[in-house]
């Protein structure tokens, strides 16, 4: 019989509390971002607990998704000091999070000690049974561009779920790497995409002695080295890099592969879903630095040359899709096109969806967003301000949200109020005055956040239309030496382009991913012909 949390839990039978939670958390996270992807989520596998590992770049926002889409109930580590803070901490506690302890927080250092040890074999257990289990083995959220020295907490909650697996006949547990990207973690209505790896091939289990010391040897060898595994396995999935500079510099090269493959098959050039750029990304990663060690100077040139041809667009204040989307002859008909779609959406903003979006939320967006200028004007950690973004909204939105439907609830139904004296005046309207109280409450509570969704939606449409517009007019610009700019953006492509299809990267039917412990750049191997890519 499988334990609560086992990895083929049907939802329904997933308690209340974490089913209201991850609804919450999906809620949250459809909000914040305007696009999330699970890919690969197949990998997942069919039997034995998951241990999920992940590095940690944006504070609550991390557990809030990766909650939100992996399935199953998921037992995720975090912090202590967490449960501290009103409303957090039973939100926490509902969605499964278990409280570690860091001694220097406790007044009694030795007590906090023992209770770790019993959640760890708590989790551990759990895991054992079929459990999930997130970890985000750096022990810190941070804004750095790669991930952080591993610590060995889960390698140690693994090898005691995988002892006690195999002393009880059960399947082993796996451990399950995730990639975890942001096109800007910090920012509102951003892209993510969650991307699930294979599992782990980890090392055998040490021998077990009789002597207490030795054995104590031998599984601290054992975490160490498993340690360094999950270490290359984070930076591989998470594509890290030593500096944002490089990180960038593959996500603008990835945008020039995509626009000339598009061109190569003679498709119309669109924005790639996150889900795929993060996969070009992975493959350029890859594929350049296998070129950077087998032709390092023909690589370092091109690299040069890419960098000088961004910094260029960067001057002229323009981006390389400005580039590529460039029509060859700009006609009045394509204007219109643009000036029809930001027409559309604009006309759509001034309807009852953006009167109520604001009325609903505008007060507390800005309160939101004064926070969040206070902390940076205090110095914070850019990754820990996410989350007090996301703490923040929690408890201001709804008090604003009940705030409003009071009012609104009052207006419409009380006898002193001047518009229930409207509304009584015409029969038409007298209906309205005999709603029920609560009803009104009620769906007025719904009503703000659905028409906030709602008015996201047209807003980014309008955003869109603007942007074309702005950008034809960038078009219409000859001083920015178009000719020059577009020969040049076009060849750097074509040569990434013939440098990657000569390789067998991420992604094609032929790759073979690398052993545990090496990064992506291990498996790369070159084709035998160049006509098989």
């Amino acid at each position: 019989m499988e334990r609560q949390g086992g990895v083929n839990q049907s939802p329904s039978s997933l308690p209340l509390s974490y089913r209201l939670a991850r609804r919450f958390y999906q809620f949250l996270t459809n909000i914040w971002f305007r696009e999330v992807n699970i890919v690969d989520d197949e990998n997942l596998p069919p039997e034995g607990g998951r241990l999920y590992i992940t590095w940690h770049p944006s504070g609550l926002i991390d557990p809030m998704l990766m909650t939100a889409v992996l399935p199953g109930r998921l037992t995720t580590v975090a912090k202590h000091t967490l449960f501290r803070i009103p409303f957090l901490g039973r939100l926490l506690k509902a969605s499964g999070v278990v409280p570690i302890e860091r001694p220097r927080d406790s007044k009694d250092a030795a007590a906090s000690r023992l209770r770790n040890a019993e959640r760890i074999r708590s989790l551990s257990s759990n895991l054992a049974h079929g459990g999930s289990v997130l970890i985000f083995p750096e022990g810190v959220t941070h804004a750095d561009a790669g991930v952080r020295r591993i610590r060995s907490g889960a390698a140690r909650i693994l090898l005691d779920a995988l002892r006690e697996a195999e002393a009880l006949n059960l399947p082993k547990p796996s451990v399950v790497p995730v990639g975890l990207h942001y096109s800007e973690s910090q920012r509102f209505r951003e892209r993510a995409a969650v991307v699930v790896e294979r599992s782990m091939d980890l090392p055998g289990l040490p021998p077990l002695v009789e002597d207490s010391e030795q054995q104590d040897g031998l599984n601290r060898a054992w975490v160490d080295d498993v340690t360094e595994l999950f270490s290359t396995e984070l930076r591989r999935v998470n594509l890290s890099k030593t500096t944002w500079s490089e990180r960038t510099l593959i996500w603008k090269g990835r945008s020039l592969v995509y626009a000339e493959k598009q061109r190569q098959a003679g498709d119309e050039l669109r924005k790639p879903s996150f889900a795929t750029s993060v996969l070009a990304a992975r493959r350029l990663r890859a594929g350049w630095e296998f070129m950077a060690n087998s032709n390092p100077e023909e690589t370092r040139v091109l690299a040069k040359r890419c960098e000088d041809h961004f910094d260029v667009l960067e001057q002229r204040g323009i981006t390389p899709y400005d580039v590529d989307a460039r029509p060859e002859r700009l006609s009045a008909l394509g204007y219109g096109r643009y000036f029809f779609q930001w027409l559309w959406a604009l006309v759509w903003m001034f309807g009852l969806i953006t009167w109520s979006a604001i009325a609903g939320n505008y007060v507390p967006y800005k309160t939101n967003g004064l926070m969040s200028w206070g902390m940076k004007k205090m110095n914070v950690d850019t990754s820990a301000i996410g989350s007090m973004k996301v703490l923040s909204a929690m408890v201001v939105f709804p008090i604003w949200w009940m705030m409003a439907s009071a009012f609104i609830t009052w207006s419409l139904l009380s006898s002193s109020s001047p518009l229930n004296e409207l509304l009584l005046s015409h029969w038409l309207l007298l209906s309205i005055t005999k709603l029920p109280s609560l009803g009104v409450f009620v769906v007025f509570m719904f009503w703000w956040p659905v028409s906030a969704k709602l008015h996201l939606k047209l807003y980014a449409r309008l955003l869109r239309g603007y942007q074309n517009l702005k950008r034809w007019e960038i078009w219409k610009d000859d001083t920015k030496e178009w000719n020059l700019l577009v020969e040049e953006q076009r060849q750097l492509s074509a040569e990434l382009v013939n440098l990657g299809a000569g390789l067998v990267l991420p992604g094609d039917p032929d790759w073979v991913d690398p052993a545990p412990g090496e990064d992506d750049v291990a498996a790369v191997r070159f084709r035998q012909s160049p006509s098989m890519s």
